[in-house]
């Protein structure tokens, strides 16, 4: 197998440019301005931050991959982490509301027509506009090959049936890339992608789900009854489906697995800072190897989680296949994120466990990220394909 370095000829900088800080830096501001004023409040009534959003898309937080040619900023997938990390610092559930937009859109820009692109992609840049990926099914979730949504065709159309599950800003999106079989027989080979409104005949968002974590976040259930869409709206070919969805998150893996990074950090963060100021034994716990050594593994850990997601984001932008990469920043962040947040709460003791100390919501957000985007077990599949059955 070929390395990264013989493949590209390419020595490797830690370095960020001067714009790369700017953009980090004007993320972290609004995190800390924006953002973590309102985590509580938006956590405990499980607010969709609407107002936040529109804050974000007004500074050019959001959609920030689209294309230059239909108005967007076209930043690669590195840039995009930098901006992801410092959203989740302040609140996952907030940046993760902002951040799905580009999971929702992204088949478009991976594999859209340049009809579709000009139709679909500009209103995001123009105004506050979210759209969703329906992929998830109440019996399909790691499984695709079991999706049961059906598209079938008469004529110039496409009507679908079926129900999809956990959906992010399903209950706010204006579109939503909805993936359905169109032949049953073909299993995940079968599945085919369309761009559906949600104003569609037939559309209904079925019930907003009330989550443990990052419930900023709207997360809801979806279903099509008999739903015309015109065949104009495919997404490639019949059968292309899989490939476009797995295109699309390999690009978004990273991206999500920074997130990861960034609550792990705010965890970090806080728990360093209280180990300082907590005196016990009259001394700062912080003077205790059994507290000390739990804060030099979370911030390696939290370190070594940020490298991988940066190479596999740098392998995308610079036109390198990442699956493994993307699936070892996913697996090693998301686990990460659990454990330092878990320690956080450990260090915090009695007080970490109540909801109004900060730790509290950050183990519960935790969670999420070793589920949503391919569980941790499905990582750890795909690394072990990837490694064992190499594609060179």
């Amino acid at each position: 197998m070929t390395t990264i370095e013989e493949r590209t000829g390419a020595g490797v900088s830690f370095g960020l440019t001067d714009e790369q800080k700017a953009l980090r830096d004007l993320a972290h501001d609004f995190a800390e301005r924006e953002i973590r004023p309102k985590e509580q409040e938006y956590d405990e009534h499980s607010t969709h931050p609407a107002e936040v959003i529109a804050k974000a898309h007004e500074l050019g937080l959001m959609n920030v991959h689209i294309p230059r040619a239909y108005g967007g900023l076209e930043l690669g997938a590195f840039e995009g982490m930098l901006i992801g990390e410092e959203l989740c610092w302040g609140c996952s559930g907030i940046g993760t509301a902002i951040a799905a937009a580009g999971l929702g859109h992204g088949p478009v820009i991976l594999a859209g027509t340049e009809e579709q692109k000009q139709t679909w992609l500009p209103p995001l840049v123009d105004e506050v506009v979210l759209s969703s990926f329906a992929l998830t099914e109440p019996n399909a979730g790691s499984d695709v090959s079991g999706i049961q949504t059906t598209a079938v065709r008469h004529g110039d159309e496409y009507v679908l049936n079926g129900s999809k599950m956990f959906i992010t800003n399903a209950g706010y999106a204006a579109w939503f890339t909805v993936f359905a079989s169109t032949d049953r027989s073909k299993g995940h080979r079968g599945l085919t992608a369309f761009i559906v409104p949600a104003d569609a005949d037939g559309v209904v968002v079925d019930r907003h789900l009330d989550k443990m974590g990052q419930r900023a976040t709207d997360t809801s259930a979806l279903s099509f009854q008999d739903v015309r869409v015109p065949a104009a709206n495919r997404l490639g070919e019949e059968g292309e489906g899989f490939k476009i969805a797995m295109k699309t998150l390999d690009f978004t893996r990273p991206g999500t697995a920074i997130g990861a990074v960034g609550v792990a950090r705010a965890a970090f963060e806080r728990a360093a800072q209280y180990s300082k100021e907590r005196v016990q034994f009259g001394m700062p716990i912080a003077m205790n190897q059994g507290v000390n050594f739990l804060i030099a593994d979370m911030a390696t850990k939290i370190e070594a989680a940020r490298l991988l997601c940066w190479q596999a984001a740098w392998m995308i932008d610079n036109g390198l296949r990442a699956t493994l990469q993307s699936s070892y920043a996913k697996r090693f962040a998301a686990d990460t994120c659990m454990e330092v947040t878990t320690d956080a709460v450990q260090i915090f003791g009695g007080y970490g466990y109540m909801k109004e100390y900060p730790v509290e919501k950050l183990m519960r957000d935790a969670k999420l990220f070793q589920i949503y985007e391919g569980t941790s077990q499905i990582q750890r599949l795909v690394i072990a394909r990837e490694l064992l059955m190499p594609r060179d």
